[in-house]
């Protein structure tokens, strides 16, 4: 057996051990892309290395052997700089979108490619989850809802951006259709209380996520019924009151409780309801001089000042959303994401954690697509034009939605969720354009049946020539160019689907990052 210490910690292991192989023993997570167990090391990624015996030099621990009495440093200030560069040198040459660009002009950031994917595949009740995830209200956006999101879609270069607003009102109006609408499991009772003032659309999105962590929220209002700016006379025609009852009813059920016709600081004194509660979202519309100085928070401008990341007022544990913070947080979009954001900031306050609000994820963006770019992304897509002149009162049919859905060009990451250059990126806090050039063009392969293939996202880590390999391809994949433009793919000009027969699945399991994705 051989002796070893990774980190101050002493493990043994047997000869021809990895030093990666050593540190996982012990419980240490050393980052690595190339490395997969039963191939045989690449080190093209260059993100695992570490510190042997105080050299000056780092080396890739995925191939270097464990010795009897080697010492190993894994996690210093200098070898995380290390790994980030090499992750910045990766991203200099990659191709494409973590997050596709309606989720960027989203306010509340849904995931709504996956939302799409999900109303193509029949999953209804997958993607209402996947909205309210995001989204508190989707009945009453999909009708109101200026859509922005929509105003960025890439399909606008070609032929109209996909109706997603519709697409959304659809599949919430399908879940309120049911006998038992979605309710989301909600964690067990933590002891904390929330005061929530203003049942607007800030207001109930805070407390249906707040509900969720635990918290038992009250909601006060000072009309009968709850919906604030949704009930105004102007969106009548598009919002019908039974809808936005029905709606908001089903986030009731989470379990928080509404106080209506209630103003408080009239009608409750503002103390009387701060000193009952271990947090506070103010959720009005507006707030008066003089209610903001009995609650102690500072204002500008007749807005309550708040810190933008946290949604955290000038007072300990009181937060405020949605119009009171800002008029250009008035869009009822933009409230029901203030609401879920703040709830987050809020939660963590409530559990002593820090608050930092909520963390933004990693995003490498393609940018505009140039000539010729948009015919890969329509390959396989419906190439009918944007649905228009649908009934406002009945939205879409089944039939309308899944060919609206089908006409998305699919720009997200199809591996986002699951993609060790993004995961690490963002740990390591690496910078997208800190090396980045002009920009390769764009590729897609998918013609596979069950594989799509994008050469802009390869690190060329070899893993799929290796499995294509295990399992007998007779074509394979192999590396085709030289030097910065070597790149994967089938020998001789042949397709994705006559190299990887077998082992597609496995492949795109295997691939470190979104260039080999299931379809």
């Amino acid at each position: 057996m051989i002796t070893l210490t990774i980190d101050n910690q002493t493990v043994q292991v047997e000869p021809g051990t990895t030093i990666l192989q050593a540190a996982a023993r012990l419980g240490i997570h050393i980052p690595a892309m190339c490395y997969r167990e039963g191939c045989e090391a690449s080190t093209s990624c260059m993100v695992c290395v570490v510190r042997v015996n105080g050299s000056a030099g780092l080396v890739p621990s995925c191939a270097t052997l464990a010795n009897d009495g080697m010492i190993v440093e894994s996690e210093t200030e200098a070898i995380r700089n290390a790994r980030r560069t090499a992750l910045e040198l990766l991203l200099s040459d990659h191709v494409g979108d973590c997050m596709g660009p309606c989720m960027l002009g989203c306010p509340a950031t849904m995931d709504i490619p996956r939302m799409i994917r999900q109303i193509v595949d029949g999953d209804m009740l997958g993607a209402i989850r996947t909205v309210k995830r995001d989204i508190a209200l989707p009945a009453a956006l999909g009708r109101v809802c200026p859509a922005p999101c929509e105003k960025i879609c890439r399909r606008n270069q070609h032929d109209g951006g996909v109706a997603i607003c519709l697409l959304k009102r659809y599949v919430a109006d399908i879940d309120l259709q049911q006998a038992e609408p979605y309710v989301p499991d909600c964690a067990p009772a933590g002891g904390k209380r929330v005061a929530i003032i203003g049942a607007g659309p800030a207001g109930l999105s805070a407390a249906y996520y707040l509900t969720q962590k635990g918290h038992a929220c009250t909601v006060y209002d000072d009309q009968k019924r709850p919906g604030g700016g949704l009930r105004a006379e102007e969106l009548r025609d598009k919002l019908t009151d039974g809808v936005l009852y029905e709606e908001i009813h089903t986030l009731i059920k989470t379990g928080f409780a509404f106080i209506n016709n209630t103003r408080v600081g009239t009608d409750i004194a503002w103390q009387s309801v701060l000193d009952s509660v271990d947090a506070t979202f103010l959720a009005t519309g507006g707030l008066s001089a003089d209610d903001a100085a009995l609650i102690g928070v500072d204002m500008n401008k007749d807005m309550v000042v708040i810190d933008k990341r946290t949604f955290a007022t000038s007072v300990a544990g009181v937060f405020a959303g949605g119009n009171v913070a800002g008029p250009k947080r008035h869009l009822a979009v933009r409230a029901v994401a203030d609401g879920k954001e703040a709830a987050l900031a809020i939660d963590q306050f409530l559990t002593g954690k820090e608050v930092i609000g909520p963390k933004q994820p990693f995003n490498i963006r393609m940018g505009k697509l140039r000539e010729g770019e948009i015919e890969l992304f329509l390959h396989g897509v419906n190439e009918a034009g944007r649905i228009e002149n649908v009934d406002i009162k009945t939205g879409f049919t089944l039939g309308q939605a899944v060919a609206e859905a089908k006409r998305c060009l699919h720009c997200d990451c199809r591996k986002a969720s699951a993609c060790k250059l993004r995961d690490y990126s963002q740990s390591h806090g690496a910078e997208a354009n800190r090396y980045r050039t002009e920009r390769r063009p764009f590729a897609q392969q998918s013609e596979h049946p069950e594989i799509v293939y994008e050469s802009g996202k390869c690190i060329d880590c070899g893993l799929c020539i290796q499995i294509a390999a295990q399992y007998g391809e007779p074509l394979g994949v192999a590396f085709i160019g030289r030097g910065f433009d070597v790149r994967v793919a089938v020998p001789f000009d042949q397709s994705l689907t006559d190299g990887l027969a077998a082992a597609a699945r496995a492949c795109a399991a295997a691939c470190p990052t979104g260039a080999l994705t299931l379809k």
